[in-house]
């Protein structure tokens, strides 16, 4: 399974949404509030072993299915996946 096909399973069955793009934003369109983007970390930490800071946690980086997939493919190249 891909990390797009996991992310989308793992928002979809946390936050009860089925319909979003992947450049859809989660806090703009109301998918995921404040401390649902907690729990998105922790999922990121959690099961897909990517080690976060306190300066990764910014839009660019968790706002959508796509910056995810860009953050995360960030943090494999330099090793921290």
């Amino acid at each position: 399974m891909s990390h797009r096909d996991i992310l989308r399973r793992f928002i979809a069955d946390t936050f009860f949404v089925e319909e979003f793009s992947d450049h859809e934003s989660f806090l703009r369109s109301g998918i995921i509030d404040s401390t649902g983007m907690m729990e998105l970390i922790q999922f990121l930490e959690e099961k897909l072993s990517v080690r976060m800071v306190d300066s990764d946690l910014v839009p660019e980086n968790l706002d959508s299915i796509d910056n995810l997939l860009r953050f995360i493919g960030r943090k494999a190249a330099v090793g921290q996946v």
